[in-house]
């Protein structure tokens, strides 16, 4: 199966879990692991810059990655998919959880 394949059935899991799990509008927690890299974790705030998003990010025990945790409210599961798939073609390394 091809990555993009296994992607969008990955998405549409999500988005029917979403729907199934949560009322919307809801607050939504993203969550981030990336290389430490003070560019790619300005690439991740930019993106929800100006959302009135809650960004907090913590460093691993070696200093390797950094996870970027962003909390803020969501209209609905596909505007937080939108989100997802933003961040993973803006931000080369990212791991979505």
């Amino acid at each position: 199966m091809s990555p993009q394949k296994k992607s969008e059935e990955f998405y549409k899991k999500l988005r029917g879990q979403l729907y199934e799990t949560t009322n919307w509008p809801s607050e939504y927690l993203y969550k981030f692991i990336v290389p430490t890299d003070a560019n790619k974790i300005k690439q991740i705030e930019d993106l929800f810059n100006n959302l009135g998003a809650v960004i907090t990010t913590k460093e691993s025990g070696k200093g390797t990655y950094t996870s970027v945790s962003v909390n803020l409210q969501m209209k609905d599961p596909d505007a937080v998919i939108a989100k997802y798939k933003e961040v993973a073609n803006s931000v080369e390394g990212v791991i979505s959880l």
